[in-house]
């Protein structure tokens, strides 16, 4: 099976959320004491609304209704759950603490856990995070920050039409997760807002980012060690540090990432594009079975890369080669413009050279001239339009 027919099949994972549903029970957060005045602790209101939706055996839907609803860290357990279809729909926005101290070592803001057919609609979340933002901007010791949105251990996630503002650290993470959709998200924070991945997904399987717009200080989607099946398309990325598989290889035993497919993608003024990261670091993870499919780069720092040679401040890894092996990555209709001149980056391990990288049609400039390419350790095949001029 050659590796554009490898990921036709992925999309329909996600054939379960087409099927009609029975009549749900309505349980409204303010009916359980939720206030929409944005200054009003409403957590215990939501973790009540969860528990009845949890306790009911038929089909249940939470209601948000419009407002600014304060929630303080919040922790959604399924474990105990009498039914697997919860719906939450979201009307307002809830708001996190705006002292980033109160959730700023704790990890995570709102967390789902152990949950089976959850789906959330609409909504916003406003993650508050300025404040944690100028601290470590400015150098000084700071917390973490907590991610906005993390679903752990979770299976048949539906996430559609949510917008997620200003987190504190990561907007939404995937952990441990099977068969799950995010579509129609949108995600926002400055550009130099730290360590603010729009999504990132590690341990999972069966997953389905589409129909999405982030902009933000860090990559918009990141995949971490244990990613497989991923379909990622239609999705719009900027400011940020772009589409990343990576960082992996920090550990010497560690899942690999396989069977990745991201197309049509817009990338406008990011620092990065398609890009793969690994340490510079003994380990037994890779990277197999990545197509990069319809990407539009506006302006972007590294439109293609792979760095096996990543090593912030060089403390951990003086000398060492990456034990990431990286092979059967496509590059297919990748076009646009490079703002540095070499636009096609692929620095690869000494010790496991990268392989069977193909480049078709691919057609990068660098100040209304052809942009160069570099190729170290890197092993593979051009076809068609190849601007840069292949070196692989």
């Amino acid at each position: 099976m050659n590796s554009k027919m490898r990921f036709l099949a992925v999309p329909f994972l996600f054939i379960f959320f087409l099927l009609p549903s029975a009549e749900s029970v309505t349980y409204n957060v303010q009916s359980y004491g939720a206030k929409s005045d944005g200054r009003s602790d409403s957590t215990k209101s939501f973790l009540s609304a969860w528990a009845a939706a949890c306790a009911s055996v038929e089909p249940a839907t939470i209601y948000v209704p419009g407002g600014r609803y304060l929630v303080g860290g919040a922790s959604f357990s399924g474990q105990n759950c009498k039914n697997n279809a919860i719906t939450i729909r979201i009307d307002g926005t809830l708001v996190a603490p705006s002292d980033y101290n109160v959730l700023g070592h704790t990890g995570n803001w709102l967390t789902f856990e152990r949950t089976n057919g959850l789906s959330i609609y609409g909504g916003t979340l406003d993650g508050q995070g300025t404040g944690l933002w100028a601290c470590k901007n400015s150098g000084k010791n700071c917390p973490t920050g907590a991610t906005s949105l993390g679903f752990y251990n979770s299976n048949k996630v539906l996430v559609s039409g949510l917008s997620s503002l200003n987190s504190q650290n990561f907007h939404i993470i995937l952990d441990g997760c099977q068969n799950t959709r995010l579509e129609g998200v949108k995600i926002s924070a400055p550009e130099n807002s730290p360590n603010t991945d729009g999504i990132h997904v590690q341990s999972s399987s069966g997953v389905a980012i589409t129909n999405s717009h982030i902009g933000t200080g860090d990559d918009c989607i990141s995949l971490g060690p244990g990613s497989s099946n991923i379909w990622i398309e239609n999705i719009n990325c900027g400011p940020g540090h772009g589409i990343s598989i990576g960082s992996l290889g920090s550990n010497l035993q560690e899942p690999g990432v396989k069977n990745v497919t991201v197309k049509t993608v817009t990338l406008s003024g990011t620092q990065n594009g398609l890009r793969i990261k690994t340490w510079a670091m003994p380990s037994n993870g890779f990277v197999t079975g990545v197509l990069f499919q319809h990407a539009v780069m506006v302006n972007v720092q590294n439109p293609i890369i792979i760095d096996q040679n990543y090593c912030p401040n060089r403390a951990k890894c003086p000398g060492q080669a990456s034990g990431v092996r990286i092979s059967d990555v496509t590059y297919q209709d990748v076009h646009g413009t490079s703002a540095t001149e070499v636009a096609v980056n692929f620095d690869c391990s000494k010790k496991y050279p990268c392989s069977r990288i193909i480049l078709e049609d691919v057609n990068l400039s660098y100040k209304d001239r052809p942009a160069t390419a570099s190729c170290v350790n890197a092993g593979g095949s051009s076809s068609g339009l190849a601007v840069p001029k292949a070196c692989l």
